[in-house]
């Protein structure tokens, strides 16, 4: 794994913007190619390999969650504990997740958390960094079958008729990865429509919600977090199950930090994950402090080689797991340096590719920078 100095390409602003890539430099730079990621085809079944094997085992750690009753421990509210269990008895659909790892390209990836309700970071990870690989490096490829595999798993989709998508509006990267994802069930066969969740609303008499012009949502894929989702005025009409949600209500679990002492408790020393508790007291050296439900790098803190580092944020309320510290390596080229943090993608049950995220600081935040990657044989 070589981070190597580019040249960035004249026209890259107007390409993207011509495949709905608009927020390419939210913060003045968020795609950067100046640089690029280079692994070797062992390095890439590595990584593919930890994906599958991580995933698999989240997925085992959900089952023994709610074989133990357990969602106590994961800050969701009691009304939506059969749900879950409900849900995930039934194998409800779930299109794709991803994992944040730490590797520098020896040793074992280590899990730092996985993003299985609402990752972002698609339409970089899937259609920006292809068509720059077919610029850049035309003989090289690139582990990213995002694409095709999106599009496969939606035909494994059992809701019938009309597939609704909402997002928070006025949020010009949420839009975006929903207007992607939308366009990837539309190539699946699928009649969809896209709107605000705010625009959505309930209709007491017929028992069901509707969208912006007062039809029937019967699909809903949202790009909103669940812990949002079921605390809002209207969440007590979700109990009623009026509409198939993708994702799930058992993502509520596999999206959750609480997942990591499961992980850790059910599969102790594994190489691709790292010792987490959920009291301060069992972890010892350096770690990192975690809410339930942080996103964006909020609320952490940091507790290493006697230094302390702290975010801010919203989160916190619902509770903290402990995780050992596993810093991000760091690149230097001394103009830019960086730490590096991977996001595996997984899709359906298959890993489906990577995407590479820099930050000047140990904590990958909604505007670190996106690095394009490929590989050599």
């Amino acid at each position: 794994m070589i981070r190597t100095s580019l040249t960035p390409r004249t026209n890259w602003q107007q390409q993207f913007e011509s495949l709905g890539f608009s927020y390419h430099s939210i913060d003045g730079l968020y795609w950067d190619e100046r640089y690029a990621y280079r692994f070797t085809a062992e390095q890439i079944d590595t990584l593919e390999q930890a994906s599958l094997d991580l995933h698999q085992m989240s997925l085992q750690a959900v089952e023994h969650v709610v074989k133990h009753g357990m969602q106590e421990k994961f800050a969701i509210p009691p009304a939506f504990w059969s749900q879950v269990e409900d849900s995930w008895r039934a194998k409800e659909f779930s299109l794709y997740g991803r994992f944040d790892l730490s590797w520098d390209g020896n040793g074992a990836p280590k899990m730092l958390e996985y993003n299985a309700d609402t990752p972002t970071g698609l339409v970089e990870s899937s259609v920006a960094q292809w068509y720059w690989l077919q610029d850049v490096h035309p003989d090289a490829d690139q582990f990213n079958s995002l694409h095709e595999k999106l599009i496969e798993q939606w035909k494994k989709f059992p809701g019938l008729g009309l597939l609704h998508f909402a997002c928070a509006g006025g949020n010009e990267e949420d839009e975006g990865n929903l207007s992607y994802l939308r366009d990837t069930a539309i190539q699946a066969g699928f009649a969809t429509k896209q709107c605000a969740i705010e625009s959505l609303g309930w209709d007491e008499d017929e028992g069901v919600f509707v969208d912006d012009a007062d039809s029937r949502i019967d699909n809903l894929f949202k790009l909103y977090p669940w812990e949002w989702l079921c605390r809002e005025d209207f969440a007590n009409h979700l109990l009623k199950r009026p509409m198939r949600i993708i994702e799930p209500a058992w993502k509520m679990i596999l999206s959750n930090k609480a997942i990591l002492p499961i992980l850790w408790e059910l599969f102790p020393n594994h190489p691709n994950l790292l010792p987490a508790y959920f009291d301060a007291w069992r972890i010892s050296g350096n770690h990192v402090k975690k809410p339930l439900y942080s996103r964006e790098g909020e609320n952490i803190s940091i507790y290493a080689n006697g230094e302390v580092m702290h975010t801010g944020g919203d989160y916190g309320a619902e509770g903290f797991i402990y995780q050992a510290y596993a810093p991000q390596p760091k690149f230097d080229d001394g103009i830019t340096p960086a730490y590096t943090s991977i996001g595996a993608w997984i899709v359906g049950d298959e890993p489906a590719g990577i995407g590479i995220r820099e930050d000047e600081t140990l904590i990958t935040k909604n505007t670190s920078r996106f690095i394009p990657h490929y590989f050599v044989e």
